[in-house]
């Protein structure tokens, strides 16, 4: 995380750690705030990281036409982590089918068509169709607090990993991810696909052509294998990555493809032909084990069945 840098009466003050810039910003609400990878100034009180929200809250900006259910989280274990999501009565957490680990038993659970957050047949045909497109289930699983008081659900991750949450706001409102990597969100975000525009990155960009498309005003939750790095990118900056290590991006990041070096470095080098090639402003989050790599070499251990039928 960057420093922050303040402007307030025309002065620039900075550059900040995060926890001097959160005091100076209690004190100051009404002064500009800027880090590395923000595309402008903006003002503090818009800022959520500036706002001192307890962790484990998300408070939504406070000029925004908020849509989707308020959450309160917690997010347990360190390899193999799952979150647990407190929800007020009638609030909603949707989940990808398969991910629950355990509900009080007045929440209710329900399948709905498509992302859960479309109205209407023909929306909800459309949503079956990009969660079919990107690999997953038709249904997703929605859970609903129909009791008093505040009641608990948990979503575990599939693989060993970090669970990632993010404040879609705070991302400019659209996330692009892999295609395996939602396991849960705020009800109102919208799980849609986002398409490579480019050739190259469609056919050899490690997620192929379509990816998912995170949007709302909401808190999603995302997994990924190993320990995740999150990288601010600047304006013009670029990053040359394996292509099974991005696990989410923002909008505003360009993806494309580069040759990995020469002849010699593609067939001998073990890193395959190609690297993604990510081109800020934006934020990417990485993986440093993509899940295809730990099963190939799950595999690549297994002993050999030889012919012999499993499970005899």
């Amino acid at each position: 995380m960057g420093l922050w840098h303040f402007a307030k009466d025309g002065e620039n003050i900075g550059a900040m750690p995060h926890d001097k810039a959160v005091a100076f910003a209690r004190i100051n609400p009404d002064s500009l705030a800027w880090r590395e990878g923000m595309a402008e100034w903006t003002q503090v009180s818009k800022i959520h990281e500036l706002r001192n929200i307890p962790k484990g809250r998300v408070a939504p900006p406070p000029t925004a036409n908020i849509s989707s259910d308020e959450i309160d989280y917690d997010i347990y274990g360190d390899d193999m982590q799952f979150v647990e999501i407190e929800l007020d009565p009638d609030e909603t957490a949707v989940a990808e089918a398969g991910a629950l680990m355990y509900k009080d038993s007045d929440i209710e659970m329900t399948a709905l068509l498509g992302d859960g957050s479309d109205k209407g047949l023909v929306s909800k045909l459309l949503g079956v169709g990009r969660r079919v497109i990107t690999g997953e289930s038709a249904f997703i699983t929605a859970f609903t607090h129909r009791g008093y008081g505040k009641s608990k659900v948990a979503f575990a991750a599939p693989y060993p990993g970090k669970i990632i949450p993010i404040t879609l706001p705070n991302v400019g409102g659209t996330l692009i991810c892999q295609k395996d990597s939602f396991l849960c969100a705020a009800r109102g975000v919208s799980i849609g696909i986002h398409f490579q525009r480019r050739i190259l990155t469609g056919l050899f960009g490690g997620e192929g052509f379509v990816m998912q498309k995170l949007e709302g005003d909401g808190m999603v939750f995302v997994h990924a294998g190993g320990t995740i790095y999150e990288r601010h990118l600047s304006a013009g900056e670029e990053l040359d990555v394996d292509t099974g290590c991005i696990v989410a991006m923002t909008k505003d990041v360009d993806f494309d493809m580069v040759m990995a070096g020469g002849i010699k470095s593609q067939l001998f080098g073990g890193e395959g032909v190609f690297l993604a090639k990510l081109r800020g402003a934006g934020t990417v989050w990485l993986q440093s084990l993509p899940f295809s790599r730990l099963a190939g070499r799950m595999l690549a251990s297994a002993p050999q069945l030889k012919g012999k039928p499993v499970g005899r």
